[in-house]
């Protein structure tokens, strides 16, 4: 309504100006040489509203003229979209109902109306692994890793392949080009982690474990076995592994070595009897009385050893052993009876009691009998420790860091009680 208002305004000044100028009269002359024109006043203006109005015509006319490939061609640009959008529906519909064939097919249209773009890319290797095509799935991956705005969708397609086929080097450098490209992607580590496990590179699988997932015997066990393969920094590692665990006795055992041979003796025996404190083993005790003189200086090396955990087996047995290799029957006997008498006894306590009576009672009546009873004890006694795979129950003859039998890494403890859950005995 306004617009119409204001139109019939705008008219009826029009006309009210028309007939003002007819009313005006005069003339309007226009000389060129000897040429001369007058026309009215009114007449010239129109002349001048007439021309002004076709010179408008033409340039519009002049301009669509121009614009007019640009707009066939953006007419054609929104077409091809419309139907490689519609195309690509298609697809991960096939996709979805497990068709590659018909996924093939729609992505082929896709990528010639929209041209190689990252999600027809996406498509088309997809589609080709689907089909069972590797190949052209990987090239599909590289075309688009090569594209900035496509790089980590072809690296991790390529990954996957790459662990598919266990080529592992393969694998770790595209992982690292992975976190390059989306550095703080969770999926590029976790991936990068276990890599490091399936290639054995414990010194990038510790570091790239998140610390809370990663604690107690398994850290230890991961930090040892770091240390082991990067002798620069075997130092430090083994620190953390006894820090991780205190008494995991592998790594008391790699950190005394380390500071007898840097000329601290006092240091690594302290190191022993802090990892005895926390956790007896008798590899520790072996290591503590190795470097003493003679028997009776194994002795108060024990005593020493084993003075804050004094009731426990392991020190019982130690106890037991060093007085009982010292002549000092009557000392290993107290210390071995009351081992048995506690309960806790395991078949090496028994067996010590058979030395300990073939040293006392000799090859006398008594002392086969002795033996004889002892034995038989040690026969339905408990089995002595072991280092054990929790995961297959394979037995190995000392600690490593994976166990061979079942390729689990960190999972082999020093266990005792029953036996092994597969009997397996490992040479290692």
């Amino acid at each position: 309504m306004l617009r119409a208002i204001w139109l019939l305004i705008l008219l009826v000044l029009g006309v009210w100006a028309a007939l003002f100028l007819r009313q005006m009269g005069g003339n309007v002359e226009i000389s060129v040489g000897n040429t001369f024109i007058g026309v009215p006043v009114w007449l010239g203006l129109l002349v001048l509203v007439v021309g002004f109005v076709v010179l408008h015509g033409l340039l519009s006319a002049w301009k669509s003229l121009r614009g007019w490939p640009a707009r066939l061609r953006a007419r054609r640009a929104a077409r091809h979209r419309r139907d490689g959008d519609a195309a690509v529906t298609r697809a991960l519909v096939a996709l979805a109902a497990g068709t590659p064939d018909q996924a093939r097919l729609e992505i082929r249209r896709a990528r010639g109306l929209l041209g190689d773009t990252p999600h027809t890319l996406l498509l088309t290797a997809e589609a080709e692994r689907m089909a069972g095509r590797n190949d052209a799935a990987n090239e599909a991956f590289r075309l688009l890793s090569q594209r900035e705005d496509g790089k980590f969708l072809g690296l991790r397609g390529l990954l996957r392949d790459a662990m598919q086929r266990e080529d592992w080097p393969a694998a770790q450098r595209l992982a690292r080009e992975a976190e390059a490209a989306q550095p703080g992607a969770a999926w590029v580590r976790e991936e990068r982690a276990a890599l490091a496990f399936r290639t054995r590179d414990w010194k990038e699988a510790l570091a790239l474990s998140p610390p809370g997932q990663l604690t107690g015997h398994r850290r230890a066990a991961l930090a040892l076995a770091a240390a082991m393969q990067d002798p620069d920094t075997a130092s430090s590692l083994e620190k953390q592994a006894l820090s991780a665990e205190p008494g995991f006795a592998p790594a008391a055992l790699a950190v005394a070595r380390r500071l007898a041979g840097e000329g601290s003796p006092r240091r690594a025996k302290a190191a022993l009897q802090a990892a005895w404190a926390a956790s007896p083993h008798p590899d520790i005790a072996e290591a503590f009385l190795a470097d003493e003189p003679d028997a009776l200086a194994r002795v108060k090396a024990a005593e020493t050893l084993t003075h804050e955990n004094r009731t426990h087996p392991e020190s019982r047995l130690v106890l037991g052993r060093t007085a009982l290799a010292a002549g000092l029957t009557g000392r290993a006997r107290a210390e071995l009876e009351a081992l048995v008498s506690s309960g806790q006894a395991d078949r090496r306590a028994y067996l010590a009691m058979v030395d300990m009576d073939a040293v006392e009672l000799g090859d006398s009546a008594a002392g086969r009998m002795a033996e004889a009873k002892w034995l038989r004890a040690a026969a339905s006694a408990p089995p002595e420790p072991r280092w054990q795979c929790l995961n297959c129950g394979t037995v190995h003859r000392k600690w490593e860091p994976i166990c061979e039998e079942c390729s689990t890494p960190g999972r082999i403890e020093w266990t005792g009680g029953g036996a092994a859950k597969g009997g397996a005995v490992a040479t290692t």
